[in-house]
C-alpha cells in the first residue's frame, strides 16, 4: 500500500537507519553520547542496538531526529560536503539526497 506523500516532513523517505549512521560519522559514538543521554552509545555501542532501543523509545528517536535535522541543516549552510558551494548538487547530491539513497 502506497503512503500518502508528506511534503512537510523532512524526514519523509529517510529512514532511521540512515539517519544514525549519518550521525555516528558526523559525531562518533563518543560525542553521540555526550549530546543525547543515551546509555547504549556510552557502553559498546552499536548500529544494531541503537536501532532497536530507538524504535521502542519515543523520547529517545526524538531527540536522534532532532539532531540529525540540525545536523543536515548545518551542513547545508555551511556547504560542508559540497566541493563547490555554487553548485546546488554535487556528484553524489545533497546531504538529504544520500541520507534517502542509503
Amino acid at each position: 500500500m502506497n503512503q500518502p506523500p508528506q511534503p512537510n516532513n523532512p524526514l519523509h523517505g529517510i529512514t532511521l537507519k540512515a539517519i544514525l549512521e549519518y550521525l555516528v560519522a558526523e559525531y562518533g559514538w563518543e560525542r553521540l553520547g555526550e549530546r543525547i543521554s543515551i546509555a547504549s552509545y556510552r557502553n559498546e555501542p552499536s548500529i544494531s542496538s541503537s536501532l532497536k532501543f530507538l524504535r521502542k523509545t519515543d523520547w529517545a528517536r526524538a531527540k536522534v531526529e532532532r539532531l540529525y535535522l540540525y545536523s543536515v541543516s548545518y551542513d547545508e549552510r555551511h556547504f560542508k560536503n559540497n566541493a563547490d558551494p555554487d553548485e546546488g548538487t554535487s556528484e553524489t547530491g545533497s546531504v538529504w539526497d544520500r541520507a534517502r539513497r542509503d
